[in-house]
């Protein structure tokens, strides 16, 4: 039986960026970027970052169906704690610029 490699938990971490709120404007306007919202959908109406697209159990597989893998990716949640286990699973999805937003739309929203 052949098993094909897998990444571990820190190979993964090395393969997406944590940044701050403050970086995210100057990243929105410096490539183009698919900025995902991973918090549930009460939270994102009251407030999220522009161009955000909620993400969800229901429409993830769409997503990931109609989104390039070389096109760049932030994610993030409510504290920055869920949206690096998110972005890990981008990574093992094939996408390979991938960024979490440390503090999350708390620290966004503060900035």
């Amino acid at each position: 039986m052949r098993m094909e490699p897998q990444l571990n938990l820190i190979e993964m971490e090395s393969k997406y960026e944590c940044i701050s709120g403050k970086k995210v404007d100057d990243l929105i306007n410096e490539e183009k970027l698919k900025i995902i919202d991973i918090r549930d959908e009460e939270s994102f109406k009251y407030g999220h970052i522009p161009n955000a697209i909620n993400i969800n159990d229901s429409n993830i597989k769409r997503f990931l169906d109609d989104t390039s893998k070389n096109t760049s990716v932030l994610i993030y949640c409510y504290h920055g704690n869920n949206s690096k286990g998110a972005a890990e699973y981008f990574i093992s999805q094939g996408y390979k610029k991938v960024y979490s937003l440390d503090g999350g739309y708390s620290e966004y929203k503060g900035k």
